[in-house]
């Protein structure tokens, strides 16, 4: 069956596999992530491998170990890459140093939200693309879970406006979000996620990023900040899957290959609906925690996204497949956008300036010739 994962086929996947008796399972993988137990990223890996395992009955198993307690979370990428795991939980954007087309794969910047991320892997090309980059690591690729767009940061100072940004030393993950930062005066900080909390108390940092409402009070930020600033520009919607060895992925059947495609499309719209109930929960615990609010306006969400546009020409210029992923986003939103438009107000997302397409293009052409 092709990559295209048919609904009737995850239907009857479900119908049978539920039928089937418990026995040992024929093969045997092991699993893990960069997400720790404390950290609610993780269950969006949990919920993936129940729901695999589920689908695939006694053909497959996959055995799951939270993130640091098999191997440190920076050394998964190499792990599953080498075949030490068959396969780990992560985020695209962390391994941009490898090769930033892993940036776009990831996130955005005032680009997708998660709609746009979901039709794009699904029907204009998105799932092929990260076949392609992670591809040239020996892996298999499987998107399984969309969260909407960030919180924002956290400060102990509010932020109103751009001008409020000079100076301030912020953590913000992702190669491109950084670039755009800096444009704005602020300087990219980069450091795992389990320390930024203390970064923060010990005021180390101005302010951070990290996750959505629900994931970001959970981990106790309304206890060292005072301020939030919305919205989530830097990060409008983010990409999480699973990475899987490609030899330990050959080895399995087309039937099994083609249960794990349907676990994850399910995933993936699990994940949306848990997540946003799980913004919802959060934002009302900031606020009852006494966390004050701020906003930019629309004059400085446009001077962003001009931003944003420049470094998206950028950073196609100076890696072709970067440009490559990009312009397949790109290629989406531009189709997209005259049905979104006569679609308003019920439409999914926005439309919005986009970089020059041809001049993208051409990037890419010059850079694969030299």
């Amino acid at each position: 069956m092709k990559l295209d994962r048919l609904l009737t086929f995850g239907v009857g996947a479900i119908t049978l596999s539920f039928g089937q008796a418990a026995t040992a399972a024929d093969t045997t993988w092991t699993m893990t992530t960069q997400w720790p137990s404390a950290i609610e990223l993780i269950e969006y890996d949990k919920h993936f491998v129940e729901t695999a395992n589920k689908l695939i009955g006694d053909e497959l198993e996959i055995k799951f170990h939270p993130g640091g307690t098999l191997i440190p979370p920076s050394e998964v990428f190499d792990a599953a890459s080498a075949g030490d795991i068959e396969a780990s939980g992560d985020w695209p954007g962390f391994w941009a140093g490898r090769n930033s087309a892993f940036s776009p794969l990831a996130t955005h910047t005032m680009m997708f939200n998660a709609a746009d991320y979901m039709m794009w892997i699904e029907a204009w090309g998105g799932f092929e693309m990260y076949q392609e980059v992670y591809g040239e690591h020996g892996l298999v690729y499987l998107p399984h879970a969309v969260l909407n767009n960030e919180s924002g940061f956290r400060t102990n100072e509010p932020i109103r406006s751009i001008e409020d940004l000079e100076g301030m030393r912020l953590r913000i993950s992702g190669r491109d979000q950084g670039r755009v930062l800096e444009r704005l005066g602020a300087t990219q900080v980069q450091i795992a996620t389990h320390e930024i909390y203390q970064a923060l108390e010990q005021g180390v940092l101005d302010g951070a990023e990290m996750a959505t409402p629900g994931i970001d009070y959970g981990v106790g930020y309304h206890e060292v900040t005072d301020y939030w600033l919305t919205p989530g520009w830097h990060q409008s919607a983010t990409v999480i899957g699973v990475m899987i060895n490609e030899d330990a992925w050959n080895a399995l059947s087309e039937n099994v290959q083609n249960k794990l495609k349907v676990a994850a499309q399910a995933n993936m719209m699990w994940s949306l609906g848990f997540s946003e109930k799980r913004a919802v929960e959060g934002t009302q615990k900031f606020i009852e925690a006494g966390t004050e609010i701020t906003r930019f306006g629309e004059e400085d969400l446009a001077k962003i996204q001009k931003i944003a546009n420049e470094v998206i020409v950028e950073s196609s210029c100076d890696n072709p497949l970067h440009g490559k992923v990009y312009l397949s986003q790109l290629s989406y939103l531009e189709e997209y956008s005259q049905w979104r438009k006569f679609s308003e107000p019920f439409a999914l997302g926005r439309n919005t300036e986009l970089p020059n397409l041809d001049e993208i293009e051409a990037c890419i052409q010059d850079a694969s010739n030299n």
